[in-house]
């Protein structure tokens, strides 16, 4: 028998790991791997299918929370009963690896009946998994078997009047989140390996939205939308940098994430419209300018996303909109889509919507007008969580169960 060369067999392998994962894309975090709502390595089909193909559909609990996705595993956190509970599965096939659970109060009040479980989405990452709680519960879990590392109860009950919608986050080995409740809350850092405390500003109450990262002069700075206000903190240390105040108008939240593109911010969400926000240094001080403002046109619950020079998401009168991130001039609105609750994902080619009302959108992105590719029922149920994209599968959680479909 001839020998194979070891040298050729380690390229093969190489080879054959790297063209099995180039259509793939993990979704580690809320809003994907740069939380900026973009897929990578996405190839839209020549020609749509008239209908998707579910590969499998199976019950995982109640909640609103994105699934994530690393590798071939998918997880959520969901409400069993009286437990949240932390679920992997396998994501070729749905089967369940591993599920851990705890016992959390119950949603109550205006919340309890179609939002009854965790809103914030996992993050995962140097094999650390970290799920964020209804009720402000806060675990840390090794990825690969469901063992718990950490976890931070809340014993005061401590969380806003809808109890928790913020989505935790994992940069530098630390995991941040926003805790507390109306007036009182803490933005604390955590070292992921141990859970102990690196550090903590503490100010305005926790809102609904999710922090993220902006990169400027190579030092990182923590973006945070409070319940009053927008904040940005020093990753390093959590010393408060600047601060804008973002009041409420009529019945919305603090809601939306904010979307960064370099030192600009994109801020909508609290029912004062969407306006463009520039962080410069001034000496040693960070300041911020307002670029414009477009009271037009705003969100109540959804993140926009920046395509070509153009913000693109669904407006709180429940239609979709195209805005110039220049000059903050409204492209268009449509009212093809009659839905608030909504998602939206950059996938290169094309834009991906998912309305709570279980219509997945494909569209073309265009700056001139509404361009719908194709329309896709997808749910029976609401849908409040993103899709996760990865290759040619489309995973969706709806009110209780999680679906793969393909195209």
């Amino acid at each position: 028998m001839k020998k194979i060369n070891p040298i050729i067999s380690v390229i093969a392998a190489l080879i054959l790991f790297s063209s099995t994962n180039s259509f793939s894309q993990d979704w580690p975090q809320w809003r994907g791997i740069n939380r900026d709502s973009k897929v990578t390595g996405f190839k839209a089909p020549a020609t749509w299918p008239a209908e998707l193909k579910q590969e499998w559909k199976v019950t995982v609990g109640s909640g609103d929370a994105t699934p994530i996705l690393v590798g071939n595993k998918m997880y959520l956190n969901t409400r069993q009963g009286d437990q949240e509970e932390i679920l992997c599965l396998d994501a070729a096939t749905g089967k369940e690896l591993w599920k851990t659970g705890y016992a959390s109060m119950a949603v109550t009040g205006p919340s309890a009946s179609q939002h009854p479980g965790p809103r914030g989405t996992p993050a995962l990452s140097n094999g650390k998994l970290v799920t964020f709680g209804a009720s402000g519960i806060l675990s840390c879990l090794d990825a690969s078997t469901g063992k718990l590392v950490w976890r931070k109860e809340n014993p005061t009950s401590a969380f806003p009047a809808f109890f928790t919608g913020t989505s935790p986050l994992i940069v530098d080995d630390m995991c941040i989140v926003h805790i507390g409740k109306k007036d009182d809350g803490q933005v604390v850092a955590y070292d992921l390996n141990t859970g102990n405390e690196k550090w903590k500003w503490a100010g305005d109450g926790p809102s609904y939205s999710s922090p993220s990262v902006m990169t400027f002069e190579g030092k990182k700075l923590l973006i945070v939308i409070t319940e009053k206000n927008i904040i940005s903190l020093s990753l390093a240390e959590g010393k408060l940098l600047w601060q804008i105040a973002t009041p409420v108008q009529q019945r919305f939240y603090n809601c939306v994430s904010p979307y960064i593109d370099g030192q600009t911010i994109y801020l909508t969400g609290q029912g004062t419209g969407t306006k463009a926000i520039k962080v410069e240094k001034s000496g040693n001080d960070y300041v911020t300018k307002e670029l414009w403002s477009n009271a037009e046109v705003g969100a109540k619950w959804n993140t926009p996303i920046l395509k070509d020079g153009f913000l693109y998401g669904f407006t709180d009168q429940k239609r979709i909109y195209c805005l110039n991130a220049a000059t903050g001039q409204t492209a268009w609105i449509d009212n093809a889509v009659t839905s608030d609750f909504s998602t939206i994902v950059d996938c290169g080619s094309v834009i991906i919507g998912l309305t709570s009302t279980d219509n997945l959108l494909v569209l073309k992105p265009d700056s001139k007008a509404y361009s719908e590719i194709v329309k896709y029922k997808v749910s029976d149920t609401p849908i409040y969580a993103y899709p996760v994209i990865s290759g040619n599968n489309i995973y969706i959680k709806d009110a209780e169960t999680l679906m793969k479909y393909s195209f």
